[in-house]
């Protein structure tokens, strides 16, 4: 399933750029038919060989077929990720692509910052923070570069443009898991 999985992101980002490509869709859906059911998907990519980020975009919720979601999410993480500028050919030789199927997000109930801290499996747990309208989400990936609870937490209140203490203020916490598909 990993080969199916990034070749169609690739695929996918090759058609957005005009590129040739030679995936066979028509076969992915009959060898792999649950392709076709409702599912959530990121596209990261990431440049060689120093893994800096160079686009990540997906969706929090299942809500059309996971082949159209990886096509949609690949294409916008590279070329409408806000924090970049549109991947170009050149770059194409020069990009790793990761692909993270989500399972449903379920809201976290916790009393307090420690009840949090306890509940909250970091490596394992993606998390979604939603307070006054505003909302961020960190794959469980994250964790890799911020290891430390109170550093992953901050970060996130700052990437939904809330204050970095933001945990004080009770916002709404929800987790996910995923299986992650990777080039390699």
């Amino acid at each position: 399933m990993n080969d199916i999985i990034i070749a169609l992101a690739k695929a996918a980002i090759l058609v957005a750029l005009n590129q040739p490509e030679d995936f066979n869709l028509e076969d992915a859906l009959k060898a792999y038919p649950d392709l076709k059911d409702n599912g959530a998907a990121f596209v990261t990519i990431n440049t060689e060989p120093n893994d800096q980020l160079r686009g990540c975009i997906g969706s929090l919720q299942a809500y059309r077929p996971l082949y159209k979601d990886i096509i949609f999410n690949a294409q916008a993480a590279a070329l409408r990720d806000p924090r970049f500028l549109p991947l170009t050919v050149e770059e194409l030789n020069q990009i790793k692509i990761e692909v993270s199927i989500l399972s449903e997000p379920k809201v976290l109930l916790y009393d307090d910052i420690e009840d949090l801290k306890r509940k909250v499996v970091p490596f394992q747990d993606g998390i979604v923070l939603k307070h006054n309208g505003r909302q961020a989400t960190y794959l469980p990936q994250v964790w890799e570069q911020l290891p430390q609870f109170d550093d992953f937490f901050s970060n996130l209140c700052l990437k939904a443009n809330l204050t970095k203490n933001c945990l004080s203020e009770y916002p709404e916490i929800s987790t996910y898991t995923v299986k992650k598909y990777k080039e390699e």
